[in-house]
């Protein structure tokens, strides 16, 4: 009998539509806006498939918490399912770490777990405390920014990395995990840090790995090239140019004359922006009063490969549907795309990966008039 973990952040991500950066210490606020559950559904969804795709789960005892820390969020055949907790209804740092502690005394052999950054760091910290950081952890992904490589590149892959461990594909490697100080990110300042190393099932193809930060010393002149292409053939003014998230575009933005969000999501007509860190429901309306063409600039993750799915949950897939699919044009310097290989797509919709997917390929710009086709990966 193999004993398995399943804990649930059941706040996580429920800030991204909204663009606020995170959900730590915003759940509350966020949920008066209209905030709608992204954990839970998003670890529901991992387990059906982890169900269809494992076949006989007759030797699997899953323990968790009752409620929305974990019952809440089974609805398919995965085992025998044991409640060893039950959350302080508010689901705090301290009912993860909680709940970490019963879980190992119970001696569970690895952890299934559905959150952010924030909600990794708690685990490690608590596995920590009990001198278990040799305890294996799988995330799903279900935050707003996940930098972490505990994390599968979707809940999907979640559940292909579980079953495959069990029959014994895969080994166990050590992987960072990263985080950040939200308050500090809410201020448009990117500082992410090496907080812990976890244990997790290693795989290349599922697991999305850690973000890297790419040095682009020397690499101006480029910059300045990118920004003139952008400039001659995307700032007319009958082009809705949405520009994602990230030090890339914030600086090609600050060259052609805007004064773009380093973490948010910005649009300009011509020369002008009409908005700035914009949610889903500003994007949305934005993109129904404009009559022209459409285009969204975005620029991968370094490492990772993210180029939707990783904090820019604004981009939902309606907002996505109304750009287009054959709109969206990568960003990338030279630096960068030695570390991107592929171009990762998560929307959190399987109708429009599958859109994605069967493109194929991306065109990314990088450089003045130069670009370069990279293969699009889901899941």
């Amino acid at each position: 009998m193999v004993r398995l973990g399943l804990l649930v952040n059941p706040d996580a991500g429920l800030g991204g539509r909204l663009g606020l950066k995170g959900s730590d210490g915003q759940a509350e606020y966020a949920r008066s806006q209209g905030a709608e559950d992204r954990a839970g559904p998003r670890v529901c969804d991992s387990l059906t498939h982890f169900s269809r795709v494992h076949g006989d789960c007759s030797e699997l005892e899953w323990l968790t918490s009752a409620g929305r820390m974990g019952t809440d969020w089974i609805e398919s055949e995965i085992g025998t399912v044991e409640t060893v907790h039950t959350s302080s209804g508010l689901t705090t740092a301290e009912d993860t770490a909680g709940l970490v502690e019963i879980l190992l005394t119970a001696g569970i052999d690895l952890l299934v777990y559905g959150g952010g950054d924030g909600t990794t760091r708690d685990i490690v910290a608590a596995l920590a405390a009990a001198q278990r950081s040799d305890l294996p952890i799988i995330g799903v992904p279900c935050g707003v920014k996940m930098h972490s490589g505990c994390f599968a590149a979707s809940p999907k892959a979640a559940a292909e990395v579980l079953s495959a461990w069990l029959t014994g594909e895969l080994l166990l490697a050590s992987t960072e995990v990263l985080d950040l100080d939200e308050e500090i990110y809410r201020q448009g300042k990117w500082v992410v840090q090496l907080y812990a190393e976890a244990m997790t099932p290693a795989s290349p193809r599922w697991m999305q790995g850690a973000k890297q930060l790419v040095e682009s010393a020397g690499e101006e002149e480029i910059v300045e090239g990118l920004a003139d292409h952008i400039r001659e053939l995307f700032m007319d003014e009958k082009r809705l140019l949405i520009w994602g998230s990230g030090g890339t575009l914030r600086t090609i933005a600050n060259l052609v004359g805007l004064s773009p969000t380093l973490l948010g999501i910005d649009v300009s007509v011509g020369e002008k922006q009409v908005g700035t860190d914009l949610n889903e429901a500003s994007l949305l309306e934005l993109l129904a009063g404009h009559e022209g063409t459409v285009t969204l600039l975005l620029s991968p993750m370094g490492g990772q490969g993210f180029l939707i799915g990783r904090g820019n949950l604004q981009l939902s897939p309606a907002v996505l549907r109304q750009v287009g699919v054959d709109n969206v044009l990568g960003i990338c310097t030279p630096a960068k795309l030695l570390t991107v290989r592929r171009l990762r797509i998560e929307t959190g919709e399987a109708e429009l990966d599958a859109e994605f997917a069967e493109k194929r390929y991306l065109k990314v710009l990088q450089g003045f008039r130069t670009t370069r086709v990279l293969p699009i990966a889901v899941d």
